[in-house]
């Protein structure tokens, strides 16, 4: 089969077209010919040599897939060959095939084309576990996204908004800002421009938000402490502004906040599956019934997978960048 290597950590022309065998299918996974795959930013991570792949991985980048089941085992699963299904995947979703654990599978949503589906594993898998899971967002409660308009933010936006939230958002430029409002924020933040901290302080007169989805880190932890509401939660899920911070303890134990973390890549295959239930469940009527819809920024061929990554990071996206397999 056709797939992506990362020839050496480096920029992303290191990213090659090579021919590689088909995976082999472990017991309790499907193997799917892929029609399209998602680009995120852990992928970039991976080629840079700062973010090496689970034990057992994949070398090949590649975290969400979607495509035909051709074969694997169906054992104790609804899935037979001929399925259409998304997936959630450890690596290797570069290629024309994939292999993945049957319970990180799920039905292509009605009335989505795999292009489609194949942008929602990683997002939603990621948004579920961190803002409902470990924040436990609850009824009534407002959400800020930070990023709002990256493939995280962006489900995260219309996800919260579409379960009756009050969702904020960051972005990096006006246009952004607006395109976050789009989507069912009801203020998107110009951090360029703004102090988020004091516009979520006036639009919630004063008390703050309940939960943040925070994938900078680094300084903007103390700013997100201070427009917290009492009880509040932080998830953090990326440090793209950097691994330190220095925090006010005290406010911590006055206000009875809460500042927790997770990557869902190593984790376990019951876990994921676990996670997976709850977006069968809750998230796939609302997108097959139009509340929520997949945001694809660009589309490229496989083999233009090196300038997939040249624009994840030049960060002028809303939504999802993609690969166009079959």
């Amino acid at each position: 089969m056709r797939a992506v290597a990362i020839s050496q950590p480096g920029p992303a022309d290191v990213l090659q077209i090579a021919e590689r065998p088909v995976p082999a299918f472990k017991a309790g996974e499907l193997l799917i010919k892929v029609h399209a795959a998602g680009i995120n930013r852990p992928d970039v991570l991976q080629r840079l040599g700062k973010y090496a792949p689970p034990a057992g991985a994949s070398d090949l980048p590649g975290l969400e897939v979607a495509g035909e089941v051709v074969d694997g085992d169906f054992t104790g699963t609804a899935f037979r060959k001929g399925d259409l299904v998304c997936a959630l995947v450890q690596g290797g979703g570069y290629a024309e095939y994939c292999a993945a654990p049957a319970g990180q599978c799920l039905p292509l949503p009605k009335g989505l084309t795999a292009l489609e589906g194949a942008s929602l594993p990683e997002n939603f898998f990621t948004v579920w576990s961190n803002v409902f899971d470990r924040c436990a967002l609850a009824d009534g409660e407002t959400l800020l996204v930070q990023g709002g308009t990256s493939g995280i933010g962006v489900a995260a936006i219309q996800l919260a908004a579409a379960l009756g939230h009050r969702v904020f958002a960051t972005a990096g430029s006006d246009e952004k800002a607006r395109a976050c409002e789009a989507l069912g924020a009801e203020r998107g933040i110009n951090y360029r421009t703004e102090d988020f901290v004091a516009v979520v302080k006036e639009l919630t007169d004063g008390k703050g938000v309940d939960v943040i989805l925070d994938m900078v880190g680094g300084d903007y932890l103390p700013r997100e402490i201070a427009c917290l509401a009492d009880d509040g939660r932080i998830g953090l899920i990326a440090v793209q502004g950097g691994t330190r911070a220095e925090l006010d303890l005290g406010a911590l134990l006055r206000r009875r906040l809460t500042v927790t973390g997770s990557t869902l890549r190593p984790r376990s295959v019951a876990f994921k599956a676990a996670i997976a239930h709850h977006l069968r469940t809750t998230v796939w009527p609302l997108i097959e019934a139009g509340k929520i819809k997949p945001v694809i920024y660009q589309t490229f061929p496989l083999e233009k997978a090196n300038e997939a990554h040249a624009l994840m990071e030049a960060s002028t996206h809303v939504g999802k960048i993609m690969l166009q397999v079959a």
